[in-house]
């Protein structure tokens, strides 16, 4: 199968923040050459390494980051690397770049220049601030970028004497290069359209800020402030505790309690499907919601009996969790339309059947190793195009493809 994006070739700057974004560009077929200093970039030197012996070619980070791309070493400090560089864009599609504001331009390669030259050019820029303002030449990293942008603030527990807490996984450079993908395709389509490329500027804290749901939008509109909630939505006003530990030991999560008419409906037929509404003290609140249509979110801080209701909807589901297993629980609730879930660590995921169903795992060959290694496979699958994975590349080695 064809990728997505055969036939796009993307010159990438490597680094850090951006290289997700052209992991899924490359992922879905597109030649995306990474350009790296002398020595190679320096995230060949994060760990892990594979076997735990260090080395440019053996870092399961960059190994992750940079699959399906090409490498070639470039030294921008000299005129030769300059022009070989030059060469690189004039035959791209799309230049996607992470450096600091202004640092391109120095070396005589400026993006206003080259779109001239080349009026079909995309070029995208990944930078903690956006290009230009006065905070575009602020130094941050992922963790700076989740705590200015406001997501720190929103994750964490309903203990508010533990201080927030800032996900792993580089979640602000995935959220920025997420925006990178997805303009940059914009911009392809405009080009095919009107026959010109545009500057992509994209700004990580930005893209952050507004992956915060409710947190920026009830300081500007209300003027509220949210708080930290354990495993569920920071919310001005606290909620009741969505965790609840299955027949088999393991976590799960209640989801989002019944409100609609129908939600009631199907909770009371679940607890008597499994014998259990006249254990449960409180399914006449469940027969009263269905009585009564349903309640609405907005009634919770004002009208106790849309309270009691709601509670009971919360308090139901964790009384069903407590008495099966996990997945009975995770399948008997979806099957239901209940959004109810297991907490899964990243091992449960890649065994999940319904991955392998979809054939997620990719094995992915590593020819100078004689060794195949399973990663995880593309986001999303088309009918007739949709791309595959192959290992990060060795150093320097793109005249050899």
């Amino acid at each position: 199968m064809n990728g997505f994006l055969d036939g796009v070739r993307v010159v990438e700057l490597a680094s850090e923040s951006a290289s997700f974004a052209g992991k899924l560009m490359a992922d879905f077929g597109a030649e995306v050459i990474l350009v790296e200093p002398p020595g190679g970039h320096n995230t060949r030197a994060y760990e892990p390494f594979l076997d735990d012996f260090a080395g440019p070619e053996r870092s399961l980070w960059f190994w992750h980051y940079n699959t399906s791309k090409a490498s070639v070493v470039l030294d921008l400090e000299t005129v030769d690397g300059r022009t070989r560089l030059l060469e690189l864009i004039a035959t791209a599609d799309v230049v996607l770049e992470a450096e600091t504001p202004g640092q391109l331009t120095s070396l005589g390669i400026d993006q206003n220049n080259m779109r001239a030259e080349y009026p079909r050019l995309v070029w995208t820029a990944v930078t903690p601030f956006g290009s230009s303002g006065p905070r575009s030449l602020e130094p941050a990293s992922d963790i700076t970028l989740m705590a200015s942008g406001g997501i720190a603030w929103n994750c964490g527990y309903d203990d508010h004497s533990l201080p927030p807490v800032a996900g792993s996984g580089h979640q602000a450079f995935h959220t920025g290069s997420l925006y990178a993908v997805l303009a940059t395709l914009t911009a392809l389509v405009h080009r095919d359209v009107s026959g010109r490329g545009q500057f992509i500027d994209v700004n990580i804290n930005a893209a952050v800020n507004i992956t915060t749901e409710a947190g920026s939008y009830e300081w500007l509109v209300a003027e509220a402030t949210v708080q930290r909630q354990t495993c569920r939505h920071a919310a001005v006003r606290p909620s009741t505790a969505s965790l609840a530990t299955a027949a088999d030991g393991r976590i799960v999560h209640t989801g989002v309690p019944p409100r609609a008419k129908r939600e009631f409906e199907a909770l009371l037929g679940w607890l008597r499907d499994l014998d259990l509404a006249d254990d449960y003290q409180e399914t006449f609140f469940l027969e009263m919601g269905i009585e009564r249509g349903g309640v609405h979110l907005s009634e919770l801080g004002s009208n106790p009996e849309a309270g009691a209701i709601f509670g009971a909807g919360r308090e139901a589901l964790r009384f069903v969790a407590e008495r099966l297993p996990a997945r009975d629980f995770f399948t008997g609730g979806q099957a239901r339309g209940l959004s109810v879930g297991i907490l899964n660590a990243p091992e449960d995921v890649m065994a999940d059947p319904h991955f392998a169903a979809r054939g997620f795992h990719s094995e992915v060959a590593h020819d100078e190793l004689g060794r195949s290694f399973v990663y995880p496979g593309l986001p999303f699958q088309g009918t007739t195009a949709g791309g595959s994975i192959r290992r990060a590349p060795l150093l320097d080695s793109y005249d050899d493809r």
